[in-house]
């Protein structure tokens, strides 16, 4: 899937009209980045692999024992044809995982996806310079489309101030708009609301502020 493919050019500019709407309250940047998946998941595409060619090998044990009586089907009895269809079987079962985004969300532990999710999140919050404003006023709205998880990162500016409680509120609010399909109407929201917390922790616009870093959506 090419995530960028699924936002219209309005749809980016509303993304981009918020941020700029919410900053022209406050002193602090507003950086809504979105990415496709957060890891590779290997593992998933070997382990559908294996257990595909696993479930091959044990039909060939039951059609072997209950199916298949005449003895003269040489070519079903040939080791080379069985190691052939629990190879072929293992390489479908990986094509599958890699082609199908929920059977390889299936064979990907919690744990695992919040890791990656976690990682991309501190990298990207390295790459797009959110930690570069003048006073340490950055704020992350990261979403990870494959893993359905969204983090809200802030500098340590405002993350001394604003509880954490803060935050999950706002994630809490965007995933269920994701789920409901209303992805720039949750993500709009989520920008709004990160303004609304700066202005109610004294994050208010000065006379010198200026546009730090760009508007627009990050799509990676």
């Amino acid at each position: 899937m090419k995530l960028r493919q699924t936002f219209s050019e309005a749809d980016l500019q509303r993304i981009k009209s918020a941020v700029k709407e919410a900053e022209n309250k406050i002193s602090g940047e507003i950086v809504p980045v979105i990415v496709e998946n957060s890891g590779q998941y290997g593992t998933a595409t070997y382990k559908g692999g294996v257990i595909l060619a696993l479930i091959s090998f044990a039909l060939v044990i039951v059609v072997d024992r209950y199916v298949i009586t005449d003895a003269s089907n040489t070519l079903y009895y040939d080791p080379v044809f069985i190691f052939f269809v629990v190879v072929l079987s293992g390489i479908l079962g990986s094509l599958l995982v890699s082609a199908w985004v929920p059977l390889r969300r299936l064979l990907i532990s919690q744990k695992q996806m919040d890791e990656c999710t976690r990682q991309r999140a501190e990298n990207a919050f390295l790459e797009e310079e959110v930690f570069a404003t003048r006073h340490r006023t950055g704020i992350m709205i990261f979403i990870s489309f494959f893993e359905h998880e969204v983090i809200v990162m802030a500098d340590r500016g405002i993350s001394k101030v604003v509880d954490q409680k803060e935050w999950d509120k706002i994630v809490a609010d965007l995933v269920g708009q994701i789920r409901q399909g209303r992805i720039i109407d949750g993500i709009e929201a989520g920008i709004r609301r990160c303004g609304d917390i700066l202005l109610e922790k004294g994050f208010h616009k000065t006379p010198d502020d200026v546009n730090e870093l760009r508007d627009d959506l990050r799509i990676n």
